[in-house]
């Protein structure tokens, strides 16, 4: 599969599911990428899964666990005198681009024999989780904020997950999840700690490839753990090396100000990780103060191929209510972005592509 320890260069076992190294507790991810082959594109498979071969790890014998998650509409709209591309991930079967992931993640697990397993999660990635766990016959366990949207909560148990609720911050869950995985020896399907689920995020790149004809000179997206934006970058520096596109679109993460660890870090350095807070936002989907892979992502933004921007609590939902005008709807987390675009269009080459994440329907209106 390729993936190895960042720390110690271990492997990825051959069996098991561990979540991060049996040898030094570092983290997996990719040491090479899989490869983008448009020959090997197999159109009769459904959503997403016509990249099949861009799923390392995944046997080709094993059918996958899959809800019709991908191929979401990439729809223009004025904004900011510019014509803007809008790629509609609250559209994906549990309403968010984590089904992009989970499809590989939840798949993977099956594929090693995992009978139960546990996620945390801000709400989002625990409903996907507990969605491709049903369909799998998977066992589940969800570990949340208590204070998470009540509709994200009720949709996790509709699925028939366990649901945990966690009084406390983000980072109070995932000690909490950590601490009773080690006790019990479950399988922990950590959408943050495991790597197998960034290829699934990566085919949002050669969608947006196949919609445009081409590659976007800009791609806006909502930044917590960074996942997506991660997965969207390897996707099109994959495209990159088989010579489809020319070069990588330039990259925009955006942080809530409330909390934007890897904002802080890009413009001041290591020496103020101290001063990263973990506030209160309504963009609760990003609340994350310690970003897993944020060597990854800050390593990008080095390269010259992207950047991280903040935007203020009194811009998010006015944001929200632009973007529902044009008949998009959907969550506070995902409308962030419209600031975002704000601060930076002036600066991006056309076609700007912005990522909307969640539906609207995530969560109670305010």
């Amino acid at each position: 599969m390729h993936i190895t320890c960042t720390n110690c260069g271990r492997p990825y076992p051959d069996e098991g599911t561990p979540y991060k190294c049996l040898k030094c507790g570092g983290l997996f991810d990719w040491k090479t990428w899989p490869e983008f082959d448009p020959a090997q594109v197999d159109r009769s498979q459904p959503g997403l899964w016509r990249y099949r071969h861009t799923f390392g790890g995944i046997p080709l014998s094993l059918n996958p666990v899959t809800l019709g998650e991908g191929l979401t509409p990439l729809l223009w709209s004025e904004s900011f005198g510019r014509q803007v591309a809008y790629k509609c991930e609250y559209l994906n079967p549990t309403g968010s681009f984590k089904d992009r992931g989970m499809t590989a993640l939840v798949s993977f697990l099956k594929g090693r024999g995992v009978t139960a397993a546990v996620e945390d999660s801000s709400g989002n990635a625990g409903a996907s989780f507990a969605a491709y766990a049903a369909r799998a016959g998977l066992q589940a366990g969800v570990y949340a904020p208590a204070a998470a949207s009540g509709p994200k909560l009720e949709q996790i148990q509709f699925y028939g997950a366990q649901l945990h609720p966690v009084e406390g911050s983000r980072s109070d869950v995932s000690r909490a999840v950590e601490r009773d995985v080690i006790a019990q020896g479950m399988a922990y399907a950590s959408h943050a700690w495991m790597p197998h689920n960034l290829p699934g995020y990566a085919t949002a790149a050669y969608e947006i490839y196949e919609q445009l004809g081409g590659a976007p000179g800009a791609v806006i997206c909502p930044v917590g753990q960074g996942g997506l934006f991660l997965g969207l970058y390897r996707g099109f520096l994959a495209l990159q090396r088989a010579g489809l596109i020319g070069a990588v679109p330039r990259m925009i993460g955006v942080q809530a100000r409330a909390c934007a660890p890897l904002w802080v870090l890009s413009t001041a350095g290591i020496s103020s990780l101290g001063f990263v807070t973990e506030g209160q936002t309504i963009a609760e989907g990003i609340r994350i103060r310690s970003p897993l892979r944020a060597a990854a992502l800050l390593q990008m933004a080095d390269a010259g191929h992207g950047e991280f921007v903040p935007v203020d609590e009194t811009d998010i939902l006015p944001g929200r209510d632009q973007l529902a005008k044009r008949g998009l709807y959907v969550e506070p987390t995902s409308a962030i972005v419209w600031n975002a675009l704000e601060q930076k269009i002036s600066s991006l080459p056309d076609p700007v592509v912005v990522m909307l994440t969640g539906s609207g329907f995530k969560v109670q209106p305010k």
